[in-house]
């Protein structure tokens, strides 16, 4: 491979280190892919070169901080996204540091770019009220009815990622004693999620209807294929709409894919669950990802404020002295 040459060590990149050493995920795979396909056509347009005539002495750090810059400014990304495209690049300039050792001043300088850090919001999720609410809204007089309360169903008690559901296969549901589904998550670390009674039943005549093989999708659209990210996004709102109409709560939130994993961690959190099982649920690397909850969920903290004391104050609860004062605490 020629010194400095970008578009061979881009192809390396994605065929030696992401998929036959690191063995990446199709979406990790896909979300780099896009990363270097903004950045080319950036390149393009800012360089005037093709991109197959890019040198990596043309992806310095200044060139790459406009190109961040331009993501945040002029396609409108957040800082979220802007560091997960940050996080591609680094990675290519890692492996690069192994593969063109001349260029290590450069590269140095590259790796040096820091993320930009941003404001975390509060956590959405819904209540049970809520929750009850989205699951009636399908019309089940419909297969495609049918589908998405299941679905529905299936992704609150289970909390699985969208890509996890969305590549559920038949063969991954068991159902009878200790019914299960089976799901590939993050680090190609297989996990299983129980079920509950109504889920079991719902997933049984589901499956019964669907009639499908082993290892067609769980889930499929209307071609018979698997749902996309945007094809869960879109029959979600649908049904988030027609709730919003026999649930007033719903009207003021953005319910998102994502937000029904968080409500499924809530509920697990509310009902008493330890934060280790939550983790082990949802498929977390580590604890303290699931600490998040805790901030979310008011009702925690307004129990532990309920366990204090004001300074200066024996601790107790309040007894009325009088029997009126008595009746009007009671009313």
């Amino acid at each position: 491979m020629k010194a400095g040459n970008f578009p061979g060590l881009l192809e390396a990149f994605f065929i030696d280190r992401l998929m036959r050493q690191r063995r990446a995920s199709p979406h990790t795979i896909a979300a780099y892919r896009d990363t270097f396909r903004l950045l080319l056509g950036f390149a393009q347009h800012h360089l005037g070169k093709a991109p197959s005539s890019l040198m990596i002495e043309d992806m310095d750090a200044p060139f790459l901080g406009a190109f961040l810059n331009h993501l945040e400014k002029d396609r409108r990304n957040c800082a979220r996204s802007r560091n997960a495209r940050l996080a591609a690049i680094h990675s290519f300039f890692r492996y690069t540091a192994f593969q063109e050792p001349s260029h290590a001043a450069l590269i140095q300088r590259v790796l040096a770019m820091p993320s930009k850090r941003h404001d975390r919001g509060s956590i959405e999720f819904l209540s049970r009220s809520e929750i009850d609410a989205l699951l009636a809204a399908p019309d089940l007089s419909n297969w495609v009815g049918r589908r998405d309360r299941t679905l529905l169903l299936v992704a609150v008690q289970t909390g699985l990622r969208v890509s996890e559901l969305t590549s559920l296969r038949c063969q991954d549901v068991v159902l009878g004693n200790g019914a299960h589904v089976r799901c590939m998550g993050k680090g190609r670390k297989e996990r299983c999620t129980p079920l509950r009674t109504d889920a079991v039943t719902a997933l049984r005549g589901w499956l019964r209807e669907r009639n499908g093989g082993p290892t067609e999708s769980l889930f499929p659209n209307a071609r018979g294929g698997s749902l996309s990210h945007d094809g869960v996004a879109y029959l979600l709102a649908k049904h988030v709409a027609a709730a919003r109409q026999r649930c007033a709560s719903l009207r003021s939130k953005r319910v998102t894919p994502h937000v029904l994993r968080h409500s499924t961690a809530m509920d697990l959190l509310q009902h008493g669950v330890d934060r280790s099982v939550i983790a082990l649920w949802l498929g977390h690397e580590s604890v303290g990802t699931t600490q998040m909850y805790l901030h979310a969920d008011l009702a925690i903290k307004q129990q532990a404020l309920a366990r204090t004391a004001p300074l200066n104050v024996p601790p107790g609860r309040y007894r009325p002295s009088d029997h009126l004062l008595a009746f009007l605490h009671g009313l």
